[in-house]
């Protein structure tokens, strides 16, 4: 079902992107002179699409490094709280190991001789023989 919905979506958005190119061929002038407008020192003439697309990929890559950044307190606190629950189960089991070695055998207690669970052996509630 995901690769149906991916192709889904996918197909429409290459053919739209693949149009977009085809009917933005000509050449754009990119500079980066802001001193000198008519003939500028950094400037380079690439294809408008390629422009637009390589434009929205930095922008989707720098929106992630924002993101990433952002987060790196909770992925500083998760990894602190990871280590704190590691140090715990850890301390846990050993004191479950302390525990077991100390205890004793289990102790049963004698069953009293003659009495079942409701009186005398072999008889129910009601003193009926079984």
């Amino acid at each position: 079902m995901r690769k149906f919905l991916t192709w889904l979506f996918v197909t429409p958005l290459v053919l739209i992107l693949v149009t977009f190119a085809a009917a933005n061929r000509h050449d754009v002038t990119v500079s980066f002179d802001p001193f000198m407008a008519k003939d500028p020192a950094l400037s380079r003439d690439i294809p408008l699409f390629l422009l637009l697309i390589l434009t929205a990929a930095l922008g989707v890559v720098v929106g992630g490094c924002a993101v990433w950044f952002g987060q790196r307190h909770w992925r500083r606190a998760a990894r602190r709280h990871e280590a704190d629950a590691r140090a715990a189960r850890g301390e846990l089991a050993g004191l479950q190991a302390q525990a077991a070695a100390s205890k004793p055998g289990a102790q049963r207690l004698p069953v009293p001789s003659g009495v079942g669970l409701y009186g005398a052996i072999g008889r129910d509630k009601q003193r009926a023989t079984l």
